[in-house]
């Protein structure tokens, strides 16, 4: 069905159809939910800059075990299919690893891969999906071509044994042991990829942690590839945490440290040894330990509390059920060695392990450090961050982070959150922490800011710069003091950044670890992966988007971006509640020069009054209905000022929200009219059939480089509480791939991608498309359909009968 002559369009081949864009501009109603409030750190500059509101459906979606289990099914159902849609090799498979989805319905299935059966190190890719199925992106370890001259290896595993021993003695370590015996693999985590030996060598490190160096050799030339350790470490009436409650299992008459309703997390007393899993803990009366470090019990405690608030902490932030997402508990084992100064993860137990520290005085079992070592086995179960150079800092740095996270989510007053790492264990004897996330430098041997050299250094010091980012992303630079503790954080540049809030700022790192992280990712590739999440969660290009890149400037990573000067704020969107109803608005502001935000409002409902510190509108509406025109001015302490106008409507509570559709003219048959459209777009030739009546959008076509689009604006009252758009789409085609998208039709609601359609949608006829804009209520949203066209082979898209339709 090519377009007629006076189209000017290049016809295509008989039956090809080709579309280009359209854009439809919408407004919808205020959501029923208060916005979510800024994260409480006791920070003005922060209570001034974090009013951030991520869209709900980019956020994680709590799925039970079965819905987990369904979804990694078929997705390696579906593997060999995906495989040969990224042109992978005929002797590459995929094998799925995990599979995460958000509230909106997107997947992004994370996948192991194989090479004529070989493990392939490095080869780990992760593969993104609209709520439509549609493929919007892909995150790859490495970008090679996977492929080795031959699988036959010129160097014995015995010799890639030797080597690895050899190294481990290198190392430093005690009585090193090769276990098992070498596999063979494909490397592929640093260039081309080459046939090699792993070897992994037991016994314990210089300091009595376990060990379990893993070595990569070519196995044609015997030469090491790679090397990283795979034991990841990190630094009741309890110790550290004061009086805490924490869930036990009476059997008989006796009280265990299991918690049931976590998975059956279990902990255990090693009683100074190593190995093992030691003796589970037991109590008769359900009062447990005395606060004191020289009481076996006491650390028991700590360590159950602080699994239990871990656990919570992943379920109700990030909707994640245990470590693995998968329902299942770790462990923890107490009291591991004499004198033993630190604390691991393991994934081989899928545990926990604490020292008692130096003199056996102090165990390792504070809360922040339980939440590090817990947060090493999420990275584990997700990204796999290889523990050795810049990816191996941001493993530590993740876990530092998380365990940060842990810490203000307990909101224990004896162990209060804040930014400092091990503060409680006195690790160094003289009262100060282990590490300093505002300052890295501060321990002696972190580094700050990014630089080349940081890959050669050990990755608790080339953390620095991930923890540094993680506290100017939630606080923003410069003095303050938070919680009763001082801070005063530089940049690399020395500009201010104004932070998005702490809150934000683990929805972003959690986002960029599980959806985006691969286990080669350096400095370089979490900044662009972790600006992909930004732009899921608020939208590429919006202020907290440039935020999040000027922050990773700030630490020396990449350049700041063009941001618009002094003070900006959110449009919340037109508003409308009924009489003699609470309100709660957050407005959301920033501010370039860094500092406090002070809001005033002018025009506010009756009863209604803005917070001239936070920005939150509260209230109650008064009996009186009528339209508001309000005026939200922020300023900062240069006196630059921002404003946001909107109107709020104050209506009766006979109202309520009609199902209706409100798009004007949406089947096209009064030719433009309620539309802007580029030229041809809206068509009622005979060379392409309408789905009803005479009229369509014919999106490109042309068999050429070409782009189309429309546009339309609607208001939907706010008493509405579900919205969508659905439109008939027809999708025609020259191009004989199977496996490649060539031409392109995106959905998208402002800079979000909604959906995505290419050539390989092709089909005989038109098929009814549904996407969700409930996420959107409340805001004014420009629904747009764009099409882009190669250079060669037209691809029409036809659009027809839309509608956006409230309830």
């Amino acid at each position: 069905m090519p377009r007629s002559p006076r189209t000017a369009r290049t016809a295509a081949a008989a039956g090809a159809l080709i579309a280009g864009a359209a854009m439809l501009a919408v407004t919808l109603p205020a959501g029923t939910a208060a916005a979510e409030p800024a994260a409480s750190t006791g920070s003005a500059a922060q209570a001034a800059t974090s009013h951030v509101q991520p869209r709900p459906g980019a956020l994680p979606a709590s799925l039970t075990p079965a819905q987990q289990a369904a979804l990694t099914a078929q997705a390696q159902a579906h593997a060999a299919a995906t495989a040969s849609s990224l042109h992978l090799g005929a002797q590459e498979k995929l094998v799925v690893k995990s599979v995460s989805q958000d509230a909106d319905g997107s997947t992004h299935t994370r996948y192991e891969r194989t090479y004529q059966g070989l493990p392939v190190l490095g080869g780990d890719l992760i593969v993104h999906q609209s709520p439509l199925g549609a493929t919007t992106g892909v995150d790859k370890a490495t970008s090679a071509s996977v492929a080795v001259a031959s699988t036959t290896a010129l160097k014995s595993a015995d010799s890639a044994k030797s080597f690895a021993l050899s190294r481990a003695k290198a190392d430093g370590a005690k009585s090193p042991a090769a276990v098992n015996s070498p596999r063979k693999v494909v490397w592929a985590a640093s260039g081309t990829p080459v046939l090699a030996w792993e070897s992994v060598v037991g016994g314990l490190q210089d300091d009595g942690t376990p060990n379990q160096l893993h070595v990569i050799t070519d196995a044609t030339t015997g030469a090491k590839l790679f090397e990283y350790q795979g034991i990841e470490t990190g630094v009741g009436n309890s110790e550290y945490s004061g009086q805490v409650n924490i869930t036990t299992t009476l059997s008989g008459s006796t009280y265990q440290l299991t918690d049931n309703t976590r998975g059956g997390h279990k902990t255990y007393n090693l009683n100074h040894s190593t190995s093992g899993t030691g003796t589970l803990f037991t109590d008769a009366d359900d009062t447990w330990g005395d606060g004191s470090g020289t009481t076996a019990q006491t650390a028991g405690v700590d360590a159950a509390y602080g699994a239990q608030e871990t656990w919570d902490f992943y379920k109700n932030t990030f909707g994640r059920n245990g470590i693995a997402d998968d329902g299942r508990a770790a462990y923890s084992r107490t009291h591991y060695g004499n004198s033993y100064v630190n604390a691991f993860w393991d994934d081989s137990c899928f545990c926990m392990t604490y020292g008692d520290g130096s003199g056996n005085a102090h165990p390792l079992t504070a809360l922040d450090v339980a939440g590090h070592e817990m947060s090493h086995g999420v990275t584990s179960n997700s990204a796999g961050l290889n523990y050795s150079g810049e990816s191996g800092g941001l493993n530590e740095a993740t876990s530092d982070i998380f365990g940060t996270g842990v810490e203000f989510y307990a909101n224990n007053s004896t162990d209060p959150g804040d930014y400092l790492i091990g503060e409680k264990i006195d690790i160094n004897g003289d009262g100060t922490p282990l590490r300093y996330m505002d300052k890295p430098s501060k321990d002696g041997g972190s580094k700050d800011n990014w630089s080349s050299s940081l890959g050669g250094l050990d990755v608790h010091y080339s953390s620095g710069p991930a923890n540094h980012f993680f506290y100017l992303l939630s606080e923003g630079s410069g003095a303050k003091v938070i919680g009763g503790v001082s801070y005063n954080s530089p940049t690399y540049d020395n500009l201010p950044v104004p932070g998005i809030g702490r809150d934000n700022a683990l929805k972003l790192w959690y986002k960029s670890l599980t959806e985006r992280f691969t286990s080669t990712t350096n400095y370089a590739a979490a900044r662009t992966q972790s600006l992909q999440a930004a732009a899921d969660l608020w939208g590429a290009g919006s202020a907290t988007y440039n935020t999040v890149a000027n922050t990773w400037a700030a630490i020396g990573v990449g350049s700041r971006v063009t941001t618009p000067s002094g003070v900006s704020v959110t449009n919340p969107g037109n508003q409308s509640t009924k009489v003699s109803t609470a309100v709660s608005l957050q407005i959301q502001a920033s501010t370039s020069n860094g500092g406090a935000l002070t809001y005033s409002a002018t025009g506010l409902p009756t009863g209604l009054s803005i917070g001239s510190s936070t920005g939150l509108i509260s209230g109650t509406t008064s009996t009186t209905t009528g339209t508001y025109n309000v005026t939200v001015t922020a300023k900062d302490s240069t006196n630059a000022s921002g404003t946001a106008s909107f109107t709020w409507a104050v209506t009766s509570t006979s109202g309520g929200c009609t199902a209706s559709q409100l798009l004007t003219n949406p089947g096209f048959e009064s030719g433009s009219t309620g539309w802007t459209a580029t030229s041809g777009a809206i068509d009622s030739s005979t060379d392409a059939p309408a789905h009803s009546g005479s009229y369509k959008a014919w999106l490109d076509g042309y068999g050429t480089t070409h782009t189309d689009s429309v546009s339309q604006s609607v208001t939907i009252p706010a008493s509405c509480t579900s919205a969508s758009l659905t439109f008939y789409l027809y999708v025609s085609t020259s191009e004989t791939t199977t496996s490649t998208a060539y031409d392109k039709l995106t959905v998208a609601a402002g800079s979000s991608t909604l959906a995505s359609y290419s050539n390989l949608n092709s089909g005989t006829g038109y098929v009814q498309r549904t996407v969700s804009l409930t996420p959107y209520i409340g805001q004014t949203v420009t629904l747009k359909f764009t099409g882009t066209e190669d250079s060669s082979l037209a691809t029409s898209f036809l659009i027809d009968d839309t509608a956006v339709n409230v309830s």
